[in-house]
């Protein structure tokens, strides 16, 4: 059992602005859910029971969300990078919270159920220096692997790649020797070089169960809409009532029509007559009367009118 976990959260989310203006992205809500709350809890299942999160966007929004230094209490540390360090250097940053023999590394914008347990099994079994969990996705081929054994990254040595890295990986201690101190990097060419140096970086590909990268608007829509199409509900999440379409303390007014993948958070104002087609409103957002939204993503304290679509308010 691995009972500590380094938690990525430092991104800028580029792709998802104007959103990450406001919120960091490990932070936007899913279903009245914070994304990131979805990766602890899936941690937490496979055993996991204190976490390190690194922070550089919008930080005063992580210390307010765990100002209680804790997760369903178990111990929160944030770390802030004041210089963005990359996953590599964010992962040389935390060295001296990460004591464990053996930490797990989860990015803290995915969204997934795979399990866990598969990963951990295999990494201990074959004595890994560092074990990744792989998928086949749309979004990248660099990681080759010859049984369960990872051969090449970025076609560095020769070798075609058919996998993306998952996001979630098993790591030992030896990885702090080889990340420079201070330096902002990722680290895909740490393992890359790795590879090349005779260490044991292995790989388990997790194709099924559900698997969101929400890196675009497009791609945050769409886990909304998936969500619900396929009644998806990972077995970690032990609220009985998630995914929560409007929150309870919303005001919708009787007249309003709400259709699709819509959601509405806590706090919010829907007027009479408006019309919500596969709309997100995050919390305290405010509709007016006769609005017509079709997809489109309202940002706390924000209001819109007219309409709309495609749009982030």
């Amino acid at each position: 059992m691995i009972t500590q976990a380094f938690v990525l959260g430092a991104g800028l989310g580029m792709r998802l602005r104007p959103l990450t203006e406001d919120l960091p992205k490990p932070l936007i809500p899913v279903f009245q859910k914070p994304l990131i709350t979805f990766v602890l809890d899936h941690l937490i299942a496979a055993g996991v029971r204190s976490f390190v999160i690194n922070t550089h966007h919008r930080p005063e929004a992580f210390r307010e969300f765990f100002a209680g230094g804790n997760y369903r209490g178990k111990p929160v540390q944030l770390v802030h990078e004041p210089k963005i360090l990359g996953t590599g250097g964010g992962i040389k940053n935390v060295e001296s919270l990460l004591r464990a023999e053996h930490f797990i590394s989860y990015s803290g914008d995915l969204l997934t159920d795979i399990e866990l347990a598969p990963l951990l099994e295999e990494h201990f079994r074959a004595g890994n220096d560092v074990t990744l969990a792989l998928r086949e996705t749309e979004h990248g081929t660099d990681v080759a692997l010859e049984g369960s054994r990872v051969v090449d990254m970025v076609n560095r040595y020769g070798h075609v790649g058919h996998y993306d890295f998952a996001g979630v990986a098993v790591w030992t201690q030896a990885v702090f020797k080889r990340i420079p101190p201070g330096q902002t990097v990722s680290y895909i060419p740490i393992l890359a070089e790795w590879i090349g140096e005779g260490g044991k970086i292995g790989g388990v590909v997790r194709n099924e169960r559900q698997w969101f990268n929400i890196g675009s608007r497009k791609e945050y829509l769409a886990a909304h809409r998936i969500i619900l199409e396929k009644h998806w509900k990972p077995d970690y999440v032990e609220s009985p009532d998630w995914p929560v379409r409007a929150a309870g303390d919303a005001q919708i007014d009787p007249s309003a029509t709400l259709s699709g993948f819509y959601s509405i958070g806590a706090g919010c104002r829907v007027g009479a007559g408006a019309v919500l087609e596969n709309t997100i409103l995050w919390p305290g957002a405010q509709i007016a009367s006769r609005a017509y939204l079709r997809n489109c993503i309202v940002r706390s304290q924000r209001k819109a009118e007219g309409e709309l679509s495609d749009t982030d308010i």
